[in-house]
């Protein structure tokens, strides 16, 4: 009877290690034909093969089916996009969004997209951000286009700026238009890419004017974000409109303003602050202004050795 209950799990146990024998003799095929330049790109029934072999128990092999399809390359995208929006096994709808981010083949893009917004797995939603940044400006307009919408949860548009970020300088000329959008969460999202541009290409003075520029914009958010950017950017030229931020009607965009202005490091602004500490309201306001001032007097210090 013994026999009998061990008899499915030793069934299992077999058919686990005749897949894993089939994928280490299909990898050994494949990159043998790869290294002799004799690998049939159209050959079907093999990607597909190799795809589903991403579903591998063992990591350091779906590494090594991940990393030969990103050899074989674009042939590759249609069995890797079927396998990341149909495939059942969650781990081959991970490894699959991540060897599209080293295909980077624009095609996968719609397919990354329905994964970024309806696959439950958040490590499935992951994979697909990761490769829809690594396509650059092919990804840029549909990016825009959840960050715009009102349908997608903070999470997802969290996904969605920082895959913007990501892309930065490749998609600048697109990103610059954007900072007038209608929708405050692109403007929002549109400051942090430019802050990463900047922070690229410090001679890029169209970036800095347009993140002094979004210090006006009429959403605290925008202003937010504006602020500190150019306080982790500790670019001096940005101190005089900080200082008029100081004493926005907004709370949050005159925390924003102190705090950026600690982080550009002038003491000669200790004056402003003290100013501003005597007339504030907010309590968190009051402590950041306090922070301020208790910084920059101790950089003094130091500065003065």
């Amino acid at each position: 009877m013994s026999n009998e209950l061990n008899s499915p799990i030793k069934s299992g146990n077999d058919a686990n290690l005749q897949f894993q024998a089939e994928t280490d003799a299909l990898l050994e095929k494949v990159s043998e034909q790869v290294d002799l330049e004799i690998f049939d790109p159209h050959d079907e029934e093999l990607l597909k093969d190799l795809v589903e072999r991403l579903g591998d128990p063992r990591g350091l092999i779906r590494l090594r089916v991940a990393t030969t399809l990103g050899e074989i390359g674009e042939p590759a995208t249609p069995f890797l996009m079927a396998a990341l929006a149909n495939h059942q096994n969650v781990v081959v709808r991970r490894a699959a969004g991540k060897t599209l981010t080293i295909i980077a083949d624009p095609r996968a893009v719609p397919t990354l997209v329905a994964a970024l917004l309806n696959d439950e797995d958040t490590v499935v939603q992951g994979s697909a951000v990761g490769a829809l940044a690594r396509m650059g400006n092919a990804s840029v307009p549909v990016l825009l286009e959840i960050l715009g919408s009102s349908e997608h949860p903070e999470s997802t548009k969290g996904h969605a700026a920082w895959a913007l970020s990501f892309i930065g300088s490749e998609a600048k000329s697109s990103l610059y238009r954007e900072i007038d959008s209608d929708s405050p969460a692109i403007r929002a999202a549109v400051v942090g890419a430019i802050s990463k541009i900047a922070q690229e290409n410090p001679d890029e003075d169209v970036a800095f004017n347009l993140l002094i520029k979004a210090l006006t914009d009429p959403e605290a958010m925008v202003r937010c974000e504006a602020a500190a950017a150019l306080g982790n950017l500790a670019y001096r030229p940005a101190q005089a409109q900080l200082l008029e931020l100081l004493n926005h009607p907004d709370w949050e965009s005159r925390k924003s303003a102190a705090l950026a202005l600690m982080k550009l490091g002038d003491k000669q602004v200790t004056v402003n602050l003290a100013a501003a500490l005597v007339q504030e309201p907010e309590v968190s306001v009051q402590t950041v202004l306090k922070l301020a001032i208790s910084q920059l007097a101790k950089k003094s210090d130091v500065d003065e050795w």
